[in-house]
């Protein structure tokens, strides 16, 4: 070993450790044994699996240096025994006793990116070698010229660990031996000038502390769920989809307890907490899925989950990973689907993230006019790296893999589609054809659909995506990006705009709430009322509504009976089911103390009869996505702020809906009605029990009458009342 070896090892700058430290065969028939163990005095080679000592090493000039030439014979299964300064004694393993972890096919299988499940290869996993127990660490960073584990087991000391590098393909790996379950970790990484960078977490890390420590946490790797042929349902069109979107950390929170009983800020509820309250509460009102935001690792509350750091994490604000995954278990035991919100677009820039990892552009594109979203001060994965790709697609098929989760919802698809998005001219970069399009990303949504389907055939993706861009949720092979579903952020803008609107307005604006169908069969649609808006000074949905209190309410039920009778999945964020008066407040818990109130509990009554009716009634969702399923009756009242139209089921099986937009009662209203028979009244919105004036069709039914309306034969008179949705079902 040279002096510079000697240098370099002491000092934390040796980037091939395994060259100098570990085991030698200097000479035929010699071993040379190395160790660099700072703070010891002696240092003993003993036999594998006794105190028997083999030889005592001798110091070298630097501290923490010990090397002893033995004959071969001795054995290559050693330990050391190690006595320190400060007294005490440890019998260690030798870290660099022990050869190359990772198989080449593996490695090459992530430098190509098309390993399915990179995460069974790098990261941090508990494991045997040589009946030896530790962690094998694995990491990829290719322009780092050294990369050490640092942690609670060496004193986060970078000079002790230093990695071994797969050279041809960036790949750095080493186990330590002893490093149980639990460890908290981070790599020091050099770049390859040799400067030393911010500690960096795993990008793959399992398990991660709670903010605002950033340590990785070794963790156990969840076995492999099957897919429950329950949930493939929902990939199917004709299914009913109603969709509970929750952001875990305030949908309930529990009294925090300040020193010395002094009032202290609200705490989360755990997994289990949640699981006993949420999962019961959102059964009861019906829905069909829950759909959480972000879970993932994240180090800024006020991200809300939308700028993640441990993609690979359940955030530690909730409990651990296994916590989540009985979570996730306890839904399906109840019948309920759990779909992610999953951000593969951007990722903030703090030190101890993916930004420049190794000292270069790795995880993100180098130009600032690819990789910089100005919108949110984030960075933008670079789609088109084969690594890359790896750690995303094989991340959405974790969740699915090792949770038991039943889709994802992609976050900001639009950004990622568009070189362009929210950039001036000059600030963004053409693809190679010139265009605006990002082909890269286009083809990564792409193929992480088409692995989704082909692994996880029961699960559903759906793109949070608000441009026009064509066939969103068509089949790959039929030139789409191969979603289930698309967000319709169009009919959510339209119809919130008129439902703002004082009723006195609205038939200058009839066409907001009619729009949608002119392309509702373009895509798989779930009409989205989430939490984008309930928030940021828009208020919440109820308070969005016009009029005194009265009529707030009633056009907050009237929307709601126009949005469950309307084709499309359907989406409600948290607190809108029951009317919360506050905008949302990701600090704070629901208002749930309104639940007191008559007029909230109304609101709550109806989300779940709408709930109950639309999962019941084929017609309201079987060809949601077929021009057969719906029919307008009359789409032009605008004068009256009345539309009606008909939704009707495979076999023939039909509902007649009539929405009206004004405090007005229409008496003897006629209505043309698509056959002769009985209509009998299903759900009126504003039914006593939900609030409302108890007005309506008597007795609930009209009887067809062959006198033609709205261009049909037959007709019927109805009851309409003010600022409602009735439903009417055809009885032959």
């Amino acid at each position: 070993m040279t002096d510079d070896d000697v240098a370099r090892i002491c000092s934390g700058r040796h980037g091939d450790p395994f060259a100098v430290l570990g085991p030698h065969v200097p000479a035929p028939g010699q071993l040379l044994l190395r160790a660099f163990l700072p703070g010891a005095r002696e240092v003993w080679a003993i036999a594998a699996g006794s105190r028997r000592r083999l030889a005592k090493l001798h110091p070298l000039p630097g501290d923490g240096l010990f090397e002893r030439r033995l004959a071969s014979g001795a054995g290559l299964r050693y330990r050391y025994h190690i006595r320190w300064l400060d007294g005490s004694d440890s019998i260690e393993e030798d870290p660099y006793r022990f050869g190359l972890l990772l198989s080449d096919l593996d490695i090459w299988l992530l430098s190509e990116g098309t390993h399915l499940r990179p995460y069974e290869v790098l990261g941090a996993h508990s494991c045997q070698i040589q009946d030896v127990a530790g962690t094998r660490f694995a990491v990829w960073a290719p322009h780092a010229s050294r990369v050490a584990v640092v942690g609670d087991f060496n004193f986060w000391d970078g000079r002790r660990h230093p990695m071994r590098r797969r050279r041809e393909w960036g790949v750095w790996e080493l186990f330590l031996p002893g490093v149980q379950e639990g460890a908290r970790y981070k790599f020091e990484i050099r770049d390859a000038a040799g400067q030393l960078l911010p500690l960096r977490a795993d990008p793959y890390a399992r398990q991660a502390e709670l903010r605002p420590a950033t340590a990785s946490i070794v963790a156990p790797l969840l076995p492999r769920l099957a897919g429950d042929e329950r949930w493939r349902l929902a990939s199917r069109m004709d299914a009913p989809v109603s969709i509970y979107e929750v952001h875990p950390g305030s949908w309930r929170r529990k009294p925090g307890q300040g020193h010395d009983g002094d009032a202290a800020p609200s705490q989360w509820l755990s997994w289990d907490e949640l699981g006993d309250a949420l999962i019961p509460y959102a059964c009861d009102l019906g829905f069909t899925h829950l759909e959480l935001m972000p879970v993932s690792e994240h180090p800024f509350d006020g991200s809300w989950g939308y700028q993640p750091l441990g993609l690979y994490a359940p955030t530690a604000r909730f409990g651990t990973p296994e916590a989540f995954a009985r979570f996730v278990a306890r839904c399906h035991e109840a019948g309920l689907g759990v779909l992610l919100d999953w951000v593969p677009a951007h990722f903030p820039d703090d030190a101890h993230g993916l930004g420049r990892f190794d000292g270069t552009a790795l995880y993100e594109y180098a130009d600032p006019r690819e990789g910089f979203h100005k919108d949110w001060n984030t960075l933008i994965y670079n789609f088109s790296r084969h690594e890359v790709r790896n750690f995303l697609i094989g991340n959405g098929l974790y969740w699915m893999e090792r949770f038991g989760v039943d889709g994802l919802r992609v976050d900001a698809v639009s950004s990622m589609l568009y070189r362009d998005y929210s950039r001036k001219p000059g600030e963004w970069l053409p693809n190679h054809l010139g265009g605006r399009e990002n082909l890269e990303a286009i083809s990564l949504l792409r193929r992480m659909n088409e692995i989704i389907g082909a692994q996880r055939p029961q699960a559903i993706t759906v793109a949070e995506e608000s441009t026009a861009f064509a066939a969103v949720s068509r089949p790959t092979d039929a030139g789409g990006l191969g979603f289930h579903y698309k967000w319709n952020m169009g009919w959510m803008h339209d119809t919130l705009g008129y439902m703002g609107r004082d009723p006195v307005h609205r038939k200058h604006h009839h066409g907001e709430m009619s729009f949608a169908m002119v392309y509702a069969y373009s895509e798989h649609f779930i009409l989205p009322i989430s939490h984008d808006e309930v928030v940021h000074g828009k208020g919440s949905l109820l308070s969005r509504m016009p009029g005194d209190r009265w009529q707030k309410f009633a056009n907050l039920r009237a929307f709601l009976g126009f949005m469950f009778a309307h084709p499309g999945k359907k989406l409600l964020f948290m607190g809108c089911e029951f009317g919360q008066w506050r905008e949302w407040q990701h600090e704070h818990s629901l208002d749930w103390h309104l639940l007191r109130e008559p007029d909230h509990q109304g609101i709550q009554h109806l989300v779940r009869d709408l709930n109950r009716i639309y999962r019941d009634t084929p017609a309201l969702y079987q060809r949601d996505h077929e021009p057969a399923g719906f029919e307008w009756i009359d789409a032009q009242d605008a004068q009256r702020s009345l539309f009606s139209f008909l939704r009707s089921d495979q076999q023939g099986r039909c509902w007649i809906i009539v929405s009206n937009f004004t405090p007005t009662l229409h008496r003897g209203y006629r209505l043309g009605v698509p056959h002769p028979g009985l209509y009998r009244e299903r759900l009126n919105t504003d039914a006593q029990c939900y609030g409302g004036t108890n007005s309506g069709t008597p007795f609930g039914q009209a009887q067809s009458e062959p006198i033609g309306q709205h261009g049909r034969a037959d007709s019927v008179l109805i009851d309409v009342p003010p600022l409602s949705t009735v439903m009417f079902e055809w009885i032959a």
